[in-house]
């Protein structure tokens, strides 16, 4: 049984929510979750959130029938959203472009362990 928790654009860049991502993938879900409150990344919040709400829909999916002893994080990804652009004045006239990256994050809960 797998159930998913999505959350959208993250004020967040994608490679600095990849690394914790990657920690935490494959492992079950508490183990996870006790990992990443002991993590000082801002990441590590948003993920954990994410993590937790996926085992509650995998509960209230299946009727109260899984735990979250038995669930893993079946698969975990971080895709770009939209870049919010921004200018910045420089110096004698100029502009730079500031680039605000945003972040999709996806959870997807499991309870059976075939693939891993």
């Amino acid at each position: 049984m797998e159930a998913r928790a999505l959350v959208r654009g993250i004020t967040m860049s994608p490679r600095k929510m990849r690394v914790v991502a990657n920690l935490v993938r494959g492992k079950g879900v508490e183990e996870a979750v006790g990992l990443l409150d002991l993590m000082p990344k801002k990441a590590a919040r948003l993920i954990s959130k994410a993590v937790k709400s996926a085992a509650a829909n995998a509960e209230e999916k299946s009727g109260g029938d899984v735990s979250v002893e038995d669930l893993h994080i079946h698969a975990i990804t971080v895709d770009g959203g939209p870049i919010i652009k921004r200018w910045m004045p420089r110096s004698m006239g100029r502009a730079n472009r500031i680039q605000h990256r945003t972040s999709h994050l996806t959870v997807v809960v499991s309870d059976d362990h075939g693939g891993h």
